[in-house]
């Protein structure tokens, strides 16, 4: 498994909402760990898209509103500390070169809206499905999909291990995002045959949401304004 340390994209400005979305996921989770078992389940139950759900609302049960709700608020809980740990990483690496780009509620904007619509790619798969779909991925995942059209050659230094031993790549962004994003469709695609062993289905990852997200995140971008302060070095 390989793991980003960090981009070579320096920003001139104080990515404060990048900041404050990083913030506001590890005091949620540290909510979380106050919790029982049996009142995490209900927390995620209530604040986490089930596709089922969300599914009859849309089916005019009348809970719409609140279903709705769920598509921003899954963005923010995270089952583990792994979870949690490496969507902050990735977050923290891609964030802020983007809000530097957008500007800082557009960023904002654009962030929220690559989850939803993350969240949304994943239900439409698993419409059935009982299971809480959660984390910041989609959102980040969109990040992503923005960071790799407008830094495509801004290397990323990423370790990588070699037998036992640990190295060091610096490894162009345009491969290593796009090797990532191949693997979440193919692992997609791969889910829609054997749920009960990949994806969301067996309470593991939400490989469409992540696909999707990428994918929204490179069209909502240029809408956006992520090119329009373009900069030779950091094309």
């Amino acid at each position: 498994m390989v793991l980003p340390l960090r981009d070579e994209n320096p920003v001139q400005i104080t990515p404060y909402i990048t900041y404050g979305l990083i913030l506001i996921n590890i005091l949620v989770f540290l909510y979380e760990l106050t919790l029982s078992p049996i009142e995490l389940m209900t927390f995620f139950r209530t604040w986490a898209v089930v596709p089922e759900q969300l599914t009859a609302s849309f089916q005019g049960d009348g809970s719409l509103p609140r279903e709705g709700i769920t598509l921003i608020s899954s963005q923010f809980l995270h089952a583990g500390f792994f979870h949690v740990g490496g969507n902050m990483l990735y977050l923290w690496i891609f964030g802020n070169n983007v809000e530097e780009q957008l500007g800082r509620w557009r960023f904002l904007l654009f962030y929220l809206g690559c989850g939803v619509l993350a969240s949304l790619t994943q239900w439409y798969f698993s419409m059935g499905s009982e299971v809480p779909s959660l984390g910041a991925s989609g959102a980040i995942a969109g990040v992503m999909g923005a960071y790799i059209f407008r830094f495509p050659r801004v290397k990323i230094l990423t370790l990588v291990p070699l037998g036992f031993f640990l190295t060091t790549f610096r490894i162009p962004a345009v491969l290593y995002l796009g090797i990532w994003f191949l693997q979440q469709a193919l692992y997609g695609i791969a889910s829609l045959n054997v749920p009960a062993n990949v994806g969301m289905e067996a309470g593991g990852v939400a490989y469409w949401a992540h696909a999707g997200g990428f994918v929204f995140g490179a069209i909502l971008g240029p809408l956006l304004g992520l090119f329009d302060n373009i900069s030779p070095s950091k094309s």
